[in-house]
């Protein structure tokens, strides 16, 4: 089931039923969630109902109740799936192909798809980077190893340049301008350079302890990328510095971790014995802590419903799937706001919203406005 949760009035909107448990994606716009449903083969792709109108010195939003859209993507194992200029690609590992999307076609529920092969069913990842594809290569002598480098096809799917290595590639985001994956040699970073992209490799630091990054979250607000880096701590990288890596010691082993949208200096990281650390990105250091729920240990299988964070407004909202709540926490207080009850096990969770002028359309009526923010 997906819900969707009113996260002002902490009530339940409306619940979707689908194919199967989903990691849920929303879109920069906010416009489209995506549910990728990995064992059922399927990403269902909903509309939010929330679309705001750029008009410079004001945005009108925009709100209707959410819904699928009839969009559909179906496949063999999907399980990485990235946005990229309002272009999606999704990657089915066992069939070593991704399908490439135009966002505004899934919300119209009609979709026509780019098909870019990698070459061999693999746990593997492609980005649509404006004219071209970013691709992951599979391990030549061993494709069910993790991918050993990127390749860049045209719109023609003819290579552009050589393979950028990568040794056990996994884990890619993108913050302002850059975009990364991370590497078990450090990260590969790319950049546009006369609209073809353009791949380094950024290593490790000699002061980093030995690790790798397996996530990245790109920061919003400000251009840097949070990683982990073994199970007890997280890496801040700004691939533009000198000294590009910051290693921040955690209390405990680390359970999920995500960026603050809206204040960007912050991130917050909730470890094993059940509390939430807010991070300071600039200092480096955490800043805040809470307990919020029971222990949850890192222990066992990856996919066990474990604790998942969302910001949502003025409150950071952590999953409990055990207690079955939603927890909120005040982002400028650090102090808890409530919970939200949620039916069956609430586990994976995004949030959408934002400020604007609400116009009322009414036939006769100049507009009315309502400037209040929407989540």
């Amino acid at each position: 089931m997906v819900r969707a949760v009113d996260a002002v009035e902490g009530t339940v909107i409306d619940t979707f039923a689908i194919k199967g448990p989903a990691s849920l994606y929303r879109s920069d716009s906010g416009e489209a969630v995506y549910a990728v449903q990995t064992n059922a083969d399927l990403v269902t792709t909903i509309a939010t109902g929330i679309a705001l109108d750029d008009h410079g010195d004001h945005a009108d939003i925009d709100v209707d109740p959410p819904k699928p859209t009839g969009a559909e993507f179906a496949g063999e194992y999907p399980v990485h799936f990235v946005e990229h200029g309002g272009h999606w690609a999704v990657f089915f590992d066992k069939e070593g192909k991704a399908r490439i999307f135009e966002e505004h076609e899934a919300l119209e529920g009609h979709v026509e798809t780019r098909e870019v092969d990698s070459g061999a069913p693999h746990h593997g990842v492609a980005i649509a980077f404006g004219d071209y594809a970013l691709i992951s290569t599979p391990d030549p002598a061993d494709p069910t190893k993790l991918p050993n480098g990127i390749k860049v096809l045209d719109n023609s799917d003819t290579q552009v340049g050589e393979v950028a290595a990568c040794p056990d590639l996994h884990g890619e985001a993108a913050s302002g301008n850059i975009t990364a994956f991370a590497c078990a040699t450090g990260l590969l970073v790319v950049n546009t350079v006369g609209g073809v992209p353009s791949i380094t490799h950024l290593p490790y630091a000699e002061s980093l302890p030995e690790g790798k990054a397996t996530t990245l979250i790109g920061g919003r607000g400000l251009q840097y990328f949070l990683g982990n880096y073994g199970p007890s701590a997280v890496v801040l990288i700004d691939p533009t510095e000198a000294d590009a890596f910051r290693l921040v010691e955690l209390p405990t082993r680390r359970v999920t971790f995500a960026v603050d949208p809206i204040r960007a200096r912050f991130a917050y990281v909730f470890t094993e014995d059940g509390k939430l650390h807010q991070l300071d990105v600039l200092s480096g250091e955490i800043v805040n802590s809470l307990t919020v729920t029971e222990p949850y240990s890192v222990d066992g299988h990856w996919s066990d419903p474990r604790p998942r964070i969302a910001v949502a407004g003025d409150n950071v909202v952590v999953t409990d799937p055990l207690a079955g709540k939603l927890h909120l926490v005040n982002a400028t207080s650090f102090e808890a706001a409530g919970e939200i009850v949620i039916e069956g096990t609430p586990f994976n969770i995004i949030a959408v919203g934002g400020s604007g002028t609400l116009h009322d359309h009414a036939e006769g009526d100049d507009h009315d406005h309502d400037d209040s923010p929407k989540d």
